[in-house]
């Protein structure tokens, strides 16, 4: 059975391990779950007491009759209003979360510019001195920390703007012309907390009861989280921690250590797990690990944590979302630290049965049955390294007779950030995306897609997102990855130099002659917006078109589950991009709200939604769409032949 519900190796074994132990996971659960027909189409509605309302499904009339209201919600709301009202709070729930984790991170980078706390320093002072030129922030005769303290103000002042004509910072650094249609279309974010409270305002009962209007908001604030929270998140986390550089690492159940204390840190935010890294490498701590029988401290990471102390830090990464709980399994985890978003309840339950502790540390994200450690910036380090303390004493209370950890291992190359691919392409001292365009443009690489997003127990868990990216590069198409997928694909051995063979000779040879991966690691979910920034940079270095929409670039979330990526497939839209979503898609019980998505919505801003869950199918989509906006450029066609150093025998062939 296990073999239907994953590819991965590892999982399959802790898989079976579970069941002999009587352990339920996500897997049991998923396949136990009646899902109700019409909560996953979209058309239940739960925004009021008079319901919930479950218009007549579809089938049982025209899907005209019930675009009209021939069968509505007790307000008369229709199928497209309630199913645009669900859509578009699965977008303020997603902008929310990433915006929080953003909030977090300016207040402490704030604490870190003011010297106030221990452990977080400025890093990156190149990069800081880039971000305040985009918030117009004079760096003359400036420290770092005096700098940063500007750049942290103005970054904050971002999520409370009131004004209504105001625009986020961020928005500046998108091309010209698709600065322009937003202005046009009146879709610019105000203030990322704005758009947010105003989704919310509108989906309530008896307000916005147009699916087009409510969709045109849902832009609005899916751009605050992709031009607003997220980017905020991504560039001031670079210059607290450092901008990732390629590094190599492990991942997969196979890193946990018999000899070792394991500590798991996952979650979404690096504000804790960096501090956990440091106090794992403190010689008090590591001499208490030795007395108390173990080699040494170890951490590894679940989720987008594990993306993030993997690319700063090359901390090895245990496995995705559906692995959590088989990583308890193992039998050889001490601690699971959680903070936010993605952390299952069920892991306390599953931990009852092994001796790991699962700690959660955030006053906005706690569970019955596990153990709280208040963390804040102001005692980071202080708590961290009680929590590694708590777990290495927990070492002694291992069960060995349970503990079983898969043999499955794999190394990976992380770290692609977009500073990281200028220079990996152009150098230092010349740093441009120009190699990229020209390969674009020559044909060796067909386009870029980005494959991002969860997984999801309703599909073979990794399956959808391996069978995909293999096809894609097999096509010279360039892969660049985030959060779960990017963990998926590392698994299957393709974010390495030599998984270059798996792709075609174009794209392969490109990767031979820079020393790339076919598959690249760009990080955490939150970091999609590092693709923006590579989007426009393309745009900017010329020769593909003046806006993202010309681009041969496609996205897609093959496995997704969050209301995160809802949001996140819509700033891509409202940006310009084609995305294409697997599993299912949360509109399909209307087909007008679904026709704009899918259609429609093309002629307003360049970028649409597709849904096919299969891979296959969904790589044919993506290539299709890559093809069309290669022949609108008119770099179809083969190009004229490579220019050629003549020798001088070569020369006195030539014939005038």
């Amino acid at each position: 059975m296990s073999d239907e519900l994953t590819v991965c190796p590892a999982t399959k074994e802790m898989l079976a391990k579970a069941k002999d132990e009587g352990i339920s996971t996500a897997f049991d659960r998923s396949k136990a779950n009646k899902a109700c027909p019409f909560g996953v189409s979209g058309v239940c509605c739960r925004n009021c007491a008079m319901g919930p309302c479950r218009p007549v499904f579809k089938g049982e009339v025209s899907e005209e009759e019930q675009e009209l209201g021939a069968t509505a919600g007790v307000c008369g709301a229709t199928v497209g209003t309630i199913s645009a009202r669900n859509f578009g709070r699965m977008i303020a729930a997603g902008t929310a979360a990433h915006s929080d984790h953003a909030r977090e991170t300016t207040q402490t980078f704030i604490k870190a510019a003011k010297q106030e706390i221990e452990g977080y320093d400025i890093k990156d002072e190149e990069k800081l001195r880039m971000l305040a030129g985009v918030f117009g922030i004079s760096t003359d005769s400036k420290d770092k920390y005096a700098l940063a303290r500007e750049v942290g103000e103005k970054a904050l002042a971002e999520f409370g703007n009131q004004d209504e004509e105001g625009e986020l910072t961020f928005i500046k650094r998108a091309p010209e012309k698709r600065q322009k249609l937003w202005r046009e279309q009146r879709m610019v974010p105000r203030g990322i907390d704005r758009e947010v409270v105003e989704m919310m305002h509108r989906t309530s009962i008896g307000v916005d009861q147009d699916y087009r209007n409510l969709i045109h908001q849902g832009s609005r604030c899916a751009l605050a989280d992709g031009w607003g929270g997220s980017m905020i998140a991504t560039e001031l986390q670079d210059i607290m921690f450092g901008t990732p550089v390629p590094l190599r690492s492990e991942v997969n159940l196979g890193v946990l250590k018999e000899d070792e204390v394991n500590i798991i840190v996952h979650g979404h935010e690096p504000l804790l797990s960096e501090m956990i890294v440091v106090a794992s490498r403190d010689e008090e701590l590591l001499n208490l690990a030795r007395q108390e029988g173990a080699k040494g401290i170890s951490i590894a990471g679940i989720c987008c944590t594990a993306n993030e102390v993997l690319m700063r830090h090359g901390v090895p990464i245990a496995g995705n979302f559906l692995q959590q709980e088989l990583a308890i399994v193992t039998g050889a985890v001490e601690a699971m630290v959680v903070d936010v978003q993605c952390v299952m309840q069920s892991l306390p339950r599953v931990a009852q049965c092994y001796h790991t502790d699962v700690i959660t540390t955030s006053e906005r994200a706690r569970m019955s049955g596990a153990i709280h450690f208040e963390f804040h910036p102001d005692n980071a380090l202080t708590v961290a390294k009680d929590i590694v303390r708590r777990a290495v004493k927990n070492f002694k209370n291992r069960n060995k007779d349970l503990v079983n950890i898969p043999k499955e291992k794999m190394d990976l190359v992380a770290g692609f950030s977009h500073e990281t691919v200028n220079y990996m392409l152009g150098g230092r001292f010349r740093a441009s995306y120009r190699p990229l365009n020209d390969n674009i443009i020559n044909g060796r690489i067909r386009g870029v897609a980005g494959v991002v997003g969860c997984n999801n127990p309703k599909v073979g868990h990794d399956e959808v997102h391996v069978t995909l990216v293999k096809e894609l590069i097999k096509n010279d198409v360039l892969v660049l990855q985030t959060g779960c997928g990017a963990i998926a694909s590392a698994k299957a051995g393709l974010l390495v130099p030599e998984a270059a063979r798996y792709a075609g000779p174009g794209l392969a040879e490109v990767c031979e002659t820079v020393g790339i991966p076919p598959v690249l690691h760009c990080g955490a979910c939150v970091d999609n917006s590092r693709l923006l920034v590579a989007a426009s940079e393309m745009v900017r270095e010329g020769g593909l078109g003046d806006d993202i929409s010309d681009l041969p670039v496609v996205g897609c979330a093959p496995e997704w589950m969050s209301e995160k990526a809802i949001a996140i497939g819509q700033y891509f839209v409202a940006s310009g991009v084609f995305v294409v979503f697997g599993v299912t898609f949360p509109t399909t019980g209307s087909q007008g709200l679904s026709n704009h998505l899918f259609n429609e919505y093309e002629k307003i801003t360049g970028g649409k939604w597709a849904f096919e869950p299969d891979p296959m199918k969904m790589a044919r989509l993506i290539i299709d769409h890559i093809d069309k906006k290669r022949a609108a450029l008119g770099i179809d066609k083969p190009q004229e032949k490579e220019r050629v150093l003549y020798d001088m025998e070569m020369r006195r062939e030539l014939k005038f």
